[in-house]
């Protein structure tokens, strides 16, 4: 066996864990018992530390510099070694013990933020909050200082190769410059044009989970592959092989579930159509969370927002729930899916007031791993950034800032990636349907094969062939991210 082969056979078992973890995770958010915790935080750390004692095996280095020697090797392959030798770095910075740390302390705070968002009781969450940001600014300190990055550059890393703070504040200066005008046109705007009718429930579970179905069906999820569950935070998880996405349901809205079934749906077919020859390899994961999340915007807000799409929805959710009179008719569905508010909660927002939550998030967190700014401070700071760019203040901290699980989960630096994936999603779109005009005709009869093959030609299929998300944008759509395509989506759509 040469050395190269054997780092794919040690990253093949890597993968395995990964798998394993990924279905405990779907476990414990779905229907694990809360007196399972203790045991479940034992066993996702215990198996984290077998897998990074394998990555950080003192035989990977001496492999990776003699697979690296070898001339013999294809692109592929070439491609696997660099995204192998990412991980080792990343692996042999931040000690077994920490390991083990990190992940009890983001197991308890997770259990614990689900009791401190029901009673909106951020005190609650205090004490382990901090043990997981101490944690969490040990291992990016030690990745910085390996890597030459500031602490908060290398959790950007982790997520996003390449990616850093100084180019994501200039494309957040840039978006931050221009949404505060850009929200008041639009509301101005909608407030001259009707009243959207709110179509009127009760909205069953069963009837919502049978839509939600049928359009993941439509869209080209494998059911042989994967399901659908319900947790608090709708999320995209499970195994190769067995991808797992979730939603909440609301009987008095059915809107909020399916859109948050379609937005999954766009991160499950990544995950689903991945290069098969590879998917036990570094080089055959998803290229960053920018990408993966570009994904999922672009199915939920370019493609099922569409006036074409809602056109041939209109009618499917009329059917569905018995529907009768003007509220169900398309014209009025379509300004219901594009209604533009000023709202407390980020995974509800519009898709003009939702990059203002992103930015709010990623200057705290940037401050919190600084150390400039202090979790006992963070609800007020979070309160006085709300008004600054969304123009509310929430009445409480459950509506504030214990409303997402990415912090008490151990997921600092990820953010970023939802905005960046929105401005990504609008350049992947726009190069898709001028490489292949069926797309938008496609999508008015509910039709999404046209898209989902472009995106498996040019995103699902490249794994980590490129080396970062802009090489594989620059490769599908003929340059790096560029603001100015999701600024005119934006205007087009809702000016």
């Amino acid at each position: 066996m040469t050395a190269y082969q054997e780092l794919e056979r040690r990253h093949a078992r890597i993968a395995a864990i990964g798998d394993a973890l990924g279905i405990l995770g779907w476990d414990t958010q779905t229907i694990m018992p809360e007196g399972a915790n203790d045991g479940r935080a034992e066993q996702t750390a215990t198996l984290s530390v077998i897998a990074h004692e394998l990555a950080t095996d003192p035989r990977m280095g001496d492999l990776l510099a003699e697979a690296e020697g070898d001339g013999s090797l294809d692109a592929w392959q070439r491609a696997n070694l660099r995204e192998m030798r990412r991980h080792h770095i990343q692996a042999t910075a931040v000690p077994a013990d920490l390991v083990e740390a990190t992940s009890k302390a983001v197991s308890v705070c997770e259990m614990t933020w689900r009791a401190a968002r029901a009673k909106s009781d951020y005190a609650k969450l205090l004490p382990s909050l901090t043990e997981v940001l101490a944690r969490v600014r040990e291992g990016a300190e030690a990745l910085g200082s390996v890597m030459g990055i500031s602490a908060y550059d290398a959790l950007l890393d982790s997520h996003d190769p390449g990616a850093r703070a100084e180019r994501i504040d200039a494309l957040f200066a840039d978006l931050s410059g221009f949404l505060p005008d850009l929200i008041g046109r639009v509301l101005d705007k909608q407030a001259a044009a009707p009243a959207v009718t709110e179509p009127q429930g009760p909205f069953p579970v069963e009837k919502q989970r049978e839509l939600g179905v049928r359009m993941m069906e439509r869209l080209g999820f494998d059911f042989r592959r994967g399901r659908l569950d319900v947790s608090l935070h709708p999320f995209c998880g499970g195994a190769t092989g067995d991808v797992r996405i979730t939603t909440r349901y609301d009987e008095a809205n059915f809107t909020d579930a399916l859109m948050g079934i379609l937005h999954e749906t766009g991160h499950a077919l990544y995950e689903q159509n991945r290069p098969a020859a590879w998917l036990t390899q570094p080089v055959g994961q998803s290229r960053g969370m920018a990408v993966h999340e570009s994904q999922s915007l672009l199915m939920e807000m370019q493609a099922c927002r569409s006036a074409e799409f809602i056109t041939w929805l209109a009618p499917v959710v009329r059917e569905t729930f018995g529907g009768e009179g003007p509220a169900w008719e398309a014209d009025n569905l379509r300004r219901l899916y594009s209604r533009v508010e000023r709202g407390f909660i980020r995974v509800n927002a519009d898709e003009v007031t939702y990059p203002a939550h992103i930015i709010l998030r990623y200057r705290l967190e940037k401050a919190l791993v600084a150390g400039d700014l202090t979790l006992p401070d963070l609800p007020g700071a979070w309160n006085d950034g709300m008004a600054e760019l969304v123009g509310v203040v929430p009445p409480n901290d459950r509506l504030g800032c214990l409303q997402d699980i990415h912090w008490p989960g151990g997921g600092w630096g990820y953010f970023p990636s939802y905005t960046l994936g929105a401005m990504t999603a609008a350049q992947l779109f726009d190069a898709a349907r001028t490489a292949d005009p069926e797309i938008v005709p496609a999508l008015s009869r509910g039709e999404f094969a046209p898209l989902v093959n472009w995106l498996r030609v040019n995103v699902h299929e490249t794994g980590c062939f490129y080396a970062s998300g802009d090489d594989l944008l620059t490769a599908a759509t003929g340059r790096p991210l560029d603001a100015s395509v999701f600024k005119r989506h934006l205007e087009r759509r809702y000016l």
